[in-house]
């Protein structure tokens, strides 16, 4: 054999491992593409545990109340700013002035109704 059939040879056998090389990282890339969790349009996002809450009401623990229950209860004037509110988290009970969730669903609620005579 002269010397450029030996050379087509080996870069024959170089084109060819470097393929296998090639299709093994392609594989591993979506491989790792595929697993991977990216919230979006494909993925979507992980929905957030609702927050759930404690009142002591009238002397008595009461609840869990979700966030659209105890803005009712403030609506209602059963939640005030020195009402006692505990969630999970919390290491005690606190008054619900001292929760800024709290403070907002208050800020959030509307005025008392008064037509105008």
């Amino acid at each position: 054999m002269n010397d450029d059939s030996f050379f087509s040879i080996n870069r024959l056998v170089e084109f060819g491992m470097s393929m296998t090389v090639a299709q093994q990282m392609v594989k591993m890339m979506n491989s790792t593409m595929t697993n991977m969790h990216i919230p979006g349009v494909m993925n979507p996002m992980q929905s957030t545990p609702k927050q759930f809450y404690y009142a002591m009401l009238d002397g008595k623990q009461m609840g869990p109340f979700s966030e659209h229950e105890i803005a009712r209860l403030i609506t209602e004037k059963r939640i005030g700013k020195e009402t006692y509110i505990w969630k999970p988290g919390l290491p005690k009970w606190e008054i619900a002035e001292k929760l800024p969730e709290i403070l907002i669903l208050v800020a959030l609620a509307p005025p008392p109704f008064q037509q105008n005579q």
